[in-house]
């Protein structure tokens, strides 16, 4: 199958979404699926109001509607709810091609917490950007029950998967280098560094041993000066990351806003259990048992979540694998019946499509947090 997806997401941005389409994209080629990625890096950019590090597409719909109609696709998916999904949107019901969608970011909160502006707007916004999709695929039960109760419609359940090689069992704990000797425990956040992550709930814990952040974001430098016992690593390739989390006692995730959290299945799959609210998210990635600890009160649940044995936390990311994720994808797309068919076909730069027509990636090492 061919397949094409759409994303404001991709590569060199750094977060969770992007890091679970490169990886769904690498497992769809690996399973035989021709890929073919439309993403900002093809267009004209600007940065995202408030997210200076992300660039989105500006004004894309021309040079969208010929690469779109260039590509031929048996199926189309589109991954966000930026301008390059927009203009997709508008692309597919011009052309009456049917295609899916994700809901991968709860923007209404981000949207509710940067401007005060309502959920219900939010929340109105995105239902009518989803509503003529084949299909939303949803990463939590939590989340899609969430959605359906606002009024969504056509949703589908799709888990997301961890590389379990590169996040391999660490027992006991090793060290990192650059850090030099910590004081155990020691406790690990990963992710952006911005209002939604409710970072300072981890950063204020009245818990013995060193604490390290490795993420950078909007609130990074008040964050750092705030907290100076802290160590801050910024951003890392993804082999250090991996290294960074071997080194880890407990994972601390204080988000309440999440639909997924990656980043938790990365530590689990390292061995380091998981100390987080009860909240979507966390409830059907860490569960109530084996991955971690969830407590309304975040240092009950750091003290419990030290308790768990390293193996259970990493026998429950190997619950998430990345072939029954592209699996699952896959038999929630729907098939174009008329695609647009064209003698031609121009190169989509800067993605390479080889001669299989299958995206080649960059092989230069990305950086990846949620």
């Amino acid at each position: 199958m061919k397949i094409l997806l759409v994303t404001d997401a991709w590569q060199p941005q750094v977060n969770g979404v992007v890091t679970t389409l490169v990886e769904l994209v690498r497992q769809l080629q690996a399973s035989g699926h021709v890929v073919v990625v439309v993403q900002p890096g093809q267009f004209r950019t600007w940065p995202c109001p408030g997210y200076p590090g992300i660039p989105v597409a500006f004004f894309p719909g021309r040079r969208l509607r010929e690469l779109m109609d260039a590509a031929e696709p048996d199926a189309i998916h589109i991954a966000t709810e930026g301008p390059l999904g927009w203009a997709a949107r508008r692309h597919c019901l011009r052309r009456r091609w049917a295609f899916t969608t994700a809901f991968h970011t709860k923007f209404p909160e981000i949207l509710h917490a940067m401007l005060r502006l309502p959920l219900s707007w939010g929340y109105a916004l995105l239902r009518r950007f989803h509503r003529p999709s084949s299909g939303v695929m949803v990463p939590t039960q939590g989340v899609q029950d969430m959605l359906a109760t606002r009024g969504f419609g056509q949703l589908r359940a799709w888990t997301h998967g961890v590389d379990t090689r590169l996040f391999a069992l660490t027992d006991p704990p090793a060290g990192y280098s650059p850090l030099g000797p910590l004081a155990h425990p020691v406790s690990l956040y990963v992710g952006q560094i911005s209002a939604e992550k409710n970072i300072d709930d981890f950063l204020q814990l009245d818990v013995p041993g060193s604490k390290v952040v490795c993420g950078v974001g909007p609130l990074a430098r008040a964050l750092r000066h705030r907290y100076p016992n802290v160590h801050w690593l910024g951003l890392l390739p993804r082999h250090e990351l991996a290294q960074v989390y071997a080194a880890a006692d407990v994972f601390v995730f204080p988000s309440r806003s999440e639909t997924f959290g990656l980043v938790m299945l990365e530590a689990m799959a390292s061995g380091v259990p998981v100390a987080a609210y009860p909240v979507d998210g966390p409830l059907q990635v860490v569960g109530r048992s084996g991955g971690g600890a969830l407590h309304d009160d975040l240092q009950e649940a750091w003290r419990e979540a030290l308790k768990v044995k390293r193996h259970e936390a990493r026998d429950r990311a190997l619950q998430f694998g990345w072939a029954k994720a592209a699996s699952l994808f896959v038999s929630h797309l729907s098939m174009l019946t008329h695609p647009r068919r064209q003698r031609s076909r121009p190169m989509l730069s800067p993605l390479e499509v080889s001669a299989t027509g299958a995206v080649k990636l960059s092989h230069k090492r990305h950086r990846a947090v949620e």
